[in-house]
């Protein structure tokens, strides 16, 4: 008999994964628009030069991303939303970007949440499901937190059948959920081949240029080159520690 649950789940060691076979429908959940990118953009447009449909859906309007106190908060959501979608396009060629456009800071974990995200599950029949790690510690954006237990929620509600059985798409059951930034990292995936598409799709979020990758100009080619080689860098680092030249790591969760 296990005396003390917590202290074996501790000491059971944890099991090391790389670099899943492309699978034929991806879904990446993203608090921000640049979320997704920064995340696991290299992976999807892995998969996606391997033949994977690759969806985003992003759960807030952006409209906080500025450290402008004059920006119009709608030409901000405007901005953001335009940024995303030509960032999609350096990951696939064809990707699916939709929109939840809640209040950027204010995103609730709430079952409204979770059964839109779930819904969608069930819509694009996605068999890889990609966002935030709820459970890093210190993790500060409330955001962050709020999409990742939304979306934990909603792979629970896409699978189980007396979950929205009046939403018009039929329960199911994602075969992974891979979370970045997470507290346990124990999958990677590597990207050397797509890492110049990662880079370039976050570039296109200019508007994050200075809040987000030390950049003042997009025309500033020393400070660019200088973003392009942290990122490298991480990549490198990451994949060292799983045996790859360059990954990104994730939480997997395959007993869904």
């Amino acid at each position: 008999m296990i005396k003390n649950l917590a202290t074996y789940l501790k000491d059971q060691p944890i099991v090391v994964t790389t670099n899943l076979g492309p699978p034929k429908v991806a879904l990446a959940v993203g608090a921000h628009p640049d979320d997704i990118e920064f995340g696991c953009g290299g992976t999807l447009a892995k998969w996606a030069s391997a033949g994977t449909k690759v969806f985003h859906l992003i759960l807030t309007d952006g409209s906080k991303g500025s450290w402008e106190g004059s920006t119009s908060r709608s030409d901000l959501i405007a901005l953001r939303e335009r940024e995303a979608l030509h960032a999609a396009k350096h990951i696939s060629s064809s990707p699916t970007v939709t929109f939840l456009r809640y209040v950027d800071g204010e995103l609730p974990h709430n079952l409204v949440v979770a059964s839109q995200i779930a819904n969608y599950i069930r819509m694009v029949r996605a068999d890889v499901v990609l966002g935030h790690d709820p459970w890093k510690m210190y993790r500060l954006h409330p955001d962050h937190r709020s999409a990742g237990f939304n979306l934990t929620d909603a792979v629970v509600i896409a699978r189980d059948p007396l979950f929205l059985k009046d939403s018009g798409h039929t329960h199911f059951r994602p075969n992974h959920l891979l979370l970045w930034e997470a507290q346990e990292e124990d999958h990677a995936e590597e990207i050397s081949d797509s890492l110049d598409k990662k880079i370039s799709s976050l570039l296109e979020h200019r508007s994050q240029l200075n809040t987000s990758m030390g950049v003042d100009s997009p025309d500033n080619a020393d400070q660019v080159d200088v973003f392009r080689s942290l990122i490298v860098e991480s990549a490198s680092t990451t994949g060292e520690s799983f045996g790859l030249k360059h990954a990104e790591a994730f939480k997997r969760i395959s007993d869904l």
